[in-house]
C-alpha cells in the first residue's frame, strides 16, 4: 500500500519507512500508510520563510484573492476526486459536500472579501490618520504588514478539506505562507487535496506545502514571526501552547478546542409550534451529520422540562428514521465514525455520560448497518440521552460522535447558568419565537460562546445551521473552547498581519501608505486632475474651485424642488430660534451640489463615474452670502486588476470665506486606465 508523501522544501518527499496503516471507515480495508520520515521540518518553514514569504509580499491583496479564486475553481472542478476519497472516510454524500464544497467556498468567499474589502495594495490601513499635534505636522496611523515567517496549520480529522483550506485562505490572503499538518485518520483525502493544489500550478512557490504524518519536531523551529493554527482536543492545545519555541517567542497560537454546544428550546416553543418543530429537526441533523463528528454538533439540548417529553417523543421519532451504514447504500444517511479508534473513544465517554443519564433512542453497544459489516466498520447507533442538569458529566464529557443529552431547565437565568457550566463553547443556539426571551438568552450565552444562532420561523428557510461555520463570521469560542479566533471574514487576514503605529510628518505617513493625508503637499497644475488618466495621475494632484455665494433665492428653489422644507431652511423665526443655526441655513445636500458644480470638469474624459460619497459630516452651518469654495484632492488610487478602469478616492474639503470647513467627505470615482 502506497504511503502519503509530503510536499515539502519546493519538492515531493517519499519516506523510506512502509508507515502506519490508515484503513477505510467504512470496510476496515487499508487504505493507504502515512509517515514523516526523513522530513526535514526546520527546513521546510525556513523554505517557506525564504521563498513562499517573498513571492506572496510582492503580491497586493487584490492579486492574492485572484490566485484563491482561481485556486477555488480548480478545485471545484476536480472535487470528484475528493467526495471518492471522502467517502471512506464515512462520510455521507451530503457529509462531503459540507467538507469539500465548503472548504472550496472558503477560498472562494475570501477571494471575493480581498478584492471587495481590502487595497489593491501590500499594506493595509488599521483606521483613520491620528492627529498628535496642534499644528497639523505631526501625526500617527496605524499600519498592517504580513508576518515573514509561516502559518503552521494543524487539522483535525474530521473535516480534512475544509479544515485545512478555512486555515490557508486567510493566511494567503494576508501574503504568509502555510504548511499544512493533517490529523492522520483522514490524511489521505487531504493528501489528495494537497496534490492536486500542487498540480494546478496557480500558486507561488513556497506557499503552500504539507506535511503528511507526525508533526516531530516541527515546533522546535518556529519564530516570533510563525503562527500556529490547532483544531482536537483541549489536552492537546494545552501541550502545545506551552510548547517551550512557542512560549519562548510569543508565537501566536490560536485553538479550536473540545466544545460542549448548546441549543435552548424557548418556552413559547410548544409541541405544535414552527420553533417546536425546527429544534427537533436541528438536533437531529446535528447528531447526524458527520456522524455527530463535529466540533460544532450540539452535545448538550436544554429544554423546559413541562416539554422534555415532547422533544424526546418528536427526536426520537425522527431518529427512528436515519437509516446507518455504507455511504453508497441506497437510503443510507449516517455513515461511520472516522476510525475504529474513534468508535471506542465514543463508547467510553457514553458510558460516562450513563452513568448520570439515560438512553432516550439508540444503542450504545450495537446498531443495524446497511450494506456494510458493523463488525469492520466504524458504525455506532444514534444516541439521545437525558440527565439531571445539576450533574457535572453532561457539562463536562464530549462524546464526539452522534450523541446529545437532553438537560431540563425552569427558567432563564438557570439555562444561562447550566450552559456556562459548559466553560467556553464555538457555538450556541436559542430556538424561540420569543425576542425578549431570545434577547435574554443571547446577551447571557454570549461571553461563553463564539457565536449564537437564534433560530425562529422567519429566518428557518435560509438559517445555514447551527453548526455550520461561516467564513464571514468567527469560528472559535472561549475557555474550552480553546480561547481562538479564525475566519471572521477580514478579521482572519488582520490575525496574519502585525500592526504597527507609524508617526510622522503628513508627507511621511502619505509616502508609507500609499495615501494623500490632510497636512500634506498637493500638486495643482493647469490640467484638471479629471483629465487624467489612471495612469497619469497621481496622489496628492489637486483641484482649488470657487467661491460660490450660497443665496436665499438658492435655498428657496432647493427646498421648491426637492420637498426638503425642513424649518431651518425656510421659516426664519423658527431657524432663529434654533441654538445650532440662529437664522436660515442653506441644506447640506445643496452644499454638496454647489461642492460638485464648483470640482467637475464637465467634458467627456478618462473619469467614467462618480460612484459614492462616503464619510461625509456637516461641519459649520452656510448661511445666506456665505462663499464656498471646495478643495478636491486625489487621496487614494486602486487599479482593478480585471478591468481597464479603477477607483480614485477624492478627499473634498469644502469651506466658507473664513476658511472654515463646512463639509468634508470622500468622493468616489471610477477612471479609465489609459485616455479614451
Amino acid at each position: 500500500m502506497a504511503v502519503l508523501r509530503s510536499y515539502v522544501s519546493g519538492a515531493w518527499h517519499t519516506p523510506a519507512e512502509e508507515g502506519a496503516p490508515l484503513h477505510d471507515a467504512v470496510t476496515g480495508e487499508e487504505v493507504a500508510r502515512v509517515s514523516s520520515a526523513g522530513v526535514d521540518r526546520a527546513a521546510a518553514l525556513e523554505y517557506g520563510r525564504r521563498v513562499g514569504g517573498p513571492a506572496l509580499r510582492a503580491l497586493t491583496f487584490h492579486q492574492r484573492a485572484a490566485l484563491l479564486k482561481a485556486l477555488g475553481s480548480y478545485l471545484r472542478e476536480h472535487r470528484d476526486d475528493l467526495y471518492a476519497l471522502s467517502a471512506k472516510t464515512g462520510a455521507t454524500p451530503v457529509d462531503s459536500k459540507v467538507d469539500v464544497d465548503g472548504g472550496i467556498g472558503v477560498l472562494l468567499s475570501y477571494a471575493s472579501k480581498g478584492k471587495r474589502e481590502l487595497p489593491n495594495d501590500t499594506v493595509y490601513l488599521d483606521g483613520a490618520v491620528e492627529p498628535l499635534g496642534k499644528g497639523g505636522t505631526f501625526a500617527g496611523r496605524h499600519i498592517a504588514t504580513p508576518l515573514r515567517g509561516v502559518a503552521i496549520g494543524i487539522n483535525a480529522f474530521n473535516f480534512p478539506v475544509w479544515g485545512p483550506l478555512e486555515k490557508f485562505a486567510p493566511a494567503f490572503l494576508a501574503g504568509v505562507p502555510s504548511l499544512v499538518k493533517p490529523a492522520s485518520q483522514t490524511a489521505y483525502l487531504t493528501a489528495r487535496l494537497a496534490e492536486l493544489i500542487v498540480e494546478s500550478g496557480i500558486l507561488p512557490e513556497g506557499s503552500f506545502q504539507f506535511l503528511a504524518g507526525g508533526a516531530g519536531d516541527l515546533l522546535d523551529h518556529v519564530t516570533p514571526q510563525d503562527l500556529v493554527s490547532f483544531t482536537g482536543s483541549a489536552a492537546t492545545a494545552r501541550k502545545l501552547r506551552a510548547h517551550p519555541a512557542i512560549v519562548r517567542n510569543s508565537v501566536r497560537f490560536t485553538a479550536e478546542a473540545d466544545s460542549l454546544n448548546c441549543s435552548i428550546l424557548g418556552p413559547d416553543a410548544v409541541r405544535g409550534t414552527a420553533e417546536f418543530d425546527l429544534f427537533v429537526k436541528q438536533l437531529v441533523t446535528e447528531m447526524t451529520v458527520k456522524a455527530g463528528q463535529k466540533c460544532t454538533a450540539i452535545r448538550r439540548a436544554f429544554v423546559p422540562a413541562e416539554l422534555l417529553d415532547d422533544v424526546a417523543a418528536a427526536a426520537s421519532e425522527r431518529l427512528a428514521k436515519v437509516v446507518v451504514g455504507d455511504p453508497a447504500a441506497e437510503g443510507v444517511r449516517m455513515g461511520a465514525l472516522a476510525s475504529l479508534e474513534q468508535r471506542e473513544e465514543v463508547r467510553r465517554s457514553l458510558k460516562a455520560l450513563l452513568s448520570v443519564g439515560s438512553v432516550v433512542f439508540g444503542d450504545p453497544e450495537q446498531v443495524e448497518v446497511v450494506g456494510a459489516d458493523a463488525a469492520r466498520g466504524a458504525f455506532v447507533s444514534p444516541v439521545l440521552l437525558k440527565a439531571d442538569p445539576d450533574r457535572a458529566e453532561p457539562h463536562e464529557v464530549e462524546a464526539f460522535g452522534p450523541v446529545s443529552t437532553l438537560l431540563p431547565y425552569t427558567s432563564a437565568e438557570q439555562v444561562v447558568e447550566l450552559a456556562a457550566r459548559g466553560e467556553g463553547s464555538l457555538v450556541g443556539s436559542v430556538v424561540t419565537g420569543d425576542t425578549a426571551f431570545a434577547r435574554e438568552i443571547v446577551l447571557g450565552l454570549a461571553p461563553w460562546h463564539g457565536r449564537i444562532l437564534v433560530l425562529d420561523a422567519d429566518d428557518a428557510k435560509e438559517s445555514t445551521g447551527h453548526g455550520s461555520p461561516l467564513p464571514q463570521l468567527v469560528h472559535g469560542g472561549p475557555g474550552r473552547a480553546g480561547g481562538g479566533e479564525e475566519l471572521g471574514g477580514i478579521r482572519g487576514v488582520l490575525h496574519h498581519l502585525q500592526r504597527t503605529a507609524v508617526q510622522g510628518s503628513p508627507k511621511v505617513l502619505g509616502a508609507v501608505s500609499g495615501q494623500w493625508v490632510p497636512g500634506a503637499g498637493r500638486s495643482l497644475s493647469d490640467t484638471h486632475p479629471f483629465r487624467k488618466s489612471l495612469a497619469e495621475l497621481k496622489v496628492g494632484d489637486a483641484v482649488v474651485a470657487g467661491a460660490r455665494t450660497v443665496t436665499r433665492a438658492d435655498i428657496d428653489h432647493f427646498a421648491e424642488f426637492t420637498g426638503d422644507t425642513f424649518y431651518a431652511h425656510t421659516d426664519e423665526a423658527a431657524a432663529a430660534a434654533n441654538p445650532l443655526f440662529g437664522g436660515i441655513v442653506a441644506h447640506g445636500y445643496l452644499v454638496v451640489s454647489f461642492a460638485a458644480g464648483l470640482f467637475v470638469s464637465p467634458e467627456p474624459g478618462p473619469v467614467l463615474a462618480n460612484y459614492g460619497l462616503e464619510n461625509l459630516r456637516f461641519l459649520t452651518p452656510v448661511k445666506v452670502d456665505d462663499a464656498l469654495t471646495v478643495t478636491l484632492t486625489a487621496k487614494q488610487i486602486t487599479p482593478r486588476n480585471d478591468q481597464d478602469y479603477g477607483e480614485v478616492r477624492w478627499d473634498a474639503d469644502v469651506t466658507n470665506q473664513d476658511g472654515d470647513s463646512v463639509a468634508k467627505y470622500d468622493v468616489l470615482t471610477l477612471v479609465a486606465k489609459e485616455q479614451p
